[in-house]
């Protein structure tokens, strides 16, 4: 799949043909099935031990086993019209081993005795011929074994057990609302996805973990049929690690920011975002366009969470600044030398931008990591800094450290784990500072709220990206909406622009549910937290195609 394709996914609605089959995988069951028990987890350990036995009689000196199920809900509707639900399921088993200092690898969705002895057999059999040709031994960090450990995500109410057909009525409530307020057309959509993992070492691990997400995402157009033009906008939704709740909740933390739907700490009230947003795809239409020059931008979470992810999230992956991974958008700008020196200036003082995989309600929220490394929190610039960057077990002795940082992922027991992103987050101002507050302080500026179209040269240093709404604000107050705005900078450049950040009450995730990487590609979801921040001086096109 292209990388387009993945910006498509992350940023819109669309039908389950246009999905990629790496999110598609599995057999289509009935809606019943995404209810029945699986095996125990007694069973499961009896089917590792297996695995490691068997592996360590062929001469594995290390392994890892990974029994799971995936299982997968999607609802397409547009108008007054369901166009697919997709209901999936997947499940088997995966072996990783090290034999004569060699990776190897080998899966099965059969998981009966003597096919998980074939397939760990086969795994070292794998690693026995790469030693071969491979010049170094894997230099796997140590990790002390945890025992018999359980995680999961923390829900009040299972996603798979709400009937359909009040999906369906949330989703049809949606799309009127829209219409209702003057949208042209509509698309709404529904993601949620369980993932029971199983996870066993010869560390001495084994770990039962049961992990949530959902996104419920929804695509207005507004048509001047006179004029020949339609603007859109998408849900300013973000997806998120939770249950059921976060559709029908009222949470207690409220966070009202201008001209966007009234926002709540984890829960999403998606009629009353598509009603607003219908209203502003209208007023879009006859939105004044931007004159091109330089602006102080002030920019949501629900736009920056790209950004962060794009510029600060993927360069700072271990594999792409040492140029093993290229795909999808390239390497990195960053060298080793560039954290070696701990000076390198990557933002101002104010940006401090922290890993974690444990935030309450991420996307990438687990206990443990694909390796059974418990997962924790790191930072990656602090004080505008270049500190640190991601890495695996079997990276971070190439950082000079001894403890893996928990970022292994695959996105199903028959993918191989390999080093994924955390969740990557700006850290807000200490002190109060609101957006109201923002806005008073700025002359001339963009207040820009939502994702939109991106583009990144493939070191992640020189882009540009645009968003859903534009608000010009001048002399403290916002005057009116822009449109065919992007921005355009490098990311050192930008986030050395960084001049002021909201404090924690603004602070929200945002984040992507589908994003792309390695060959053969694996996806995963991944949260980005931040609040409402102000970018100096930041170069500004006008995006609009005169003919």
């Amino acid at each position: 799949m292209k990388r387009r394709d993945f910006v498509k996914l992350s940023g819109m609605g669309m039908g389950a043909s246009l999905l990629p089959a790496s999110v598609m995988t599995g057999n289509r069951v009935q809606e019943e099935d995404l209810l029945m028990p699986w095996i125990d987890a007694v069973q499961k350990k009896q089917m590792a031990d297996r695995a490691l036995n068997a592996a360590r009689s062929k001469g594995a000196t290390y392994t890892d086993v990974r029994i799971a199920r995936y299982l997968r809900q999607y609802v397409f509707t547009r108008e007054n019209k369901v166009q697919n639900i997709v209901n999936s399921e997947s499940y088997g088993i995966g072996i990783r081993v090290i034999a004569n200092g060699t990776w190897g690898f080998s899966s099965t969705h059969e998981v009966t005795p003597d096919s998980i002895i074939r397939c760990a057999e086969a795994a070292v059999a794998m690693a026995k011929a790469n030693a071969e040709i491979q010049l170094e031994p894997v230099q796997l960090a140590p990790q002390k074994g945890v025992g018999d450990q359980s995680w999961k995500t923390p829900i009040q109410k299972n996603a798979f057990e709400i009937p359909i057909k009040e999906k369906i009525d949330l989703l049809m409530a949606v799309n009127g609302a829209a219409q209702k307020n003057g949208a042209t057309f509509v698309t709404s959509n529904l993601f949620f996805v369980n993932e029971q993992k199983f996870f066993a070492s010869t560390d001495g691990s084994y770990i039962d973990q049961d992990v949530h997400r959902m996104w419920p995402t929804f695509t207005v157009t507004a048509v001047n049929r006179q004029a020949g033009k339609f603007k859109t906008r998408d849900a300013l939704s973000a997806p998120i690690g939770m249950g059921y709740e976060y559709l029908d909740g009222l949470a207690s933390e409220k966070i009202v920011i201008p001209k966007g739907p009234t926002m709540y700490r984890y829960s999403y009230d998606m009629i009353e975002d598509a009603t607003l947003a219908a209203q502003q795809a209208k007023e879009k239409l006859s939105a004044k366009s931007v004159p091109a020059g330089k602006y102080d931008l002030l920019i949501d979470p629900s736009n920056l969470g790209l950004t962060i992810h794009e510029s600060v999230g993927h360069p700072l992956e271990l594999d792409r600044v040492l140029g093993y991974e290229a795909n999808f958008a390239g390497t990195s700008f960053v060298t080793m030398d560039k954290l070696q020196t701990k000076s390198f200036p990557y933002g101002s003082k104010q940006v401090h931008i922290t890993a974690d995989k444990t935030q309450p309600h991420s996307l990438a929220a687990v206990g443990y990591d694909d390796e059974g490394v418990p997962c924790k929190q790191w930072d990656l610039v602090k004080e505008g800094t270049l500190v640190s960057l991601q890495a695996t077990r079997d990276q971070v002795h190439m950082l000079g450290e001894k403890e893996s940082q928990g970022c292994s992922f695959a996105d199903s027991w028959e993918s191989v784990q390999f080093q994924r992103m955390p969740n990557v987050s700006l850290q807000p101002n200490p002190e109060k500072y609101s957006i109201k507050d923002m806005i008073k302080d700025t002359e001339k500026g963009i207040y820009i709220l939502g994702r939109g179209s991106s583009s990144i040269d493939q070191q992640r240093y020189n882009f540009q990206f645009s968003g859903q709404l534009f608000y010009e604000i001048k002399n403290g107050e916002i005057v009116g909406m822009l449109d065919d705005v992007a921005y355009q900078s490098n990311t050192q450049e930008f986030w050395n622009s960084c001049a002021k950040i909201c404090d924690k009450d603004d602070y929200r995730l945002f984040g992507t549910f589908f994003d792309g990487k390695g060959q053969p590609s694996q996806v995963s979801a991944v949260s980005h937290g931040c609040p409402t921040t102000r970018f100096n001086a930041v170069n500004v096109i006008n995006t609009g195609r005169k003919i």
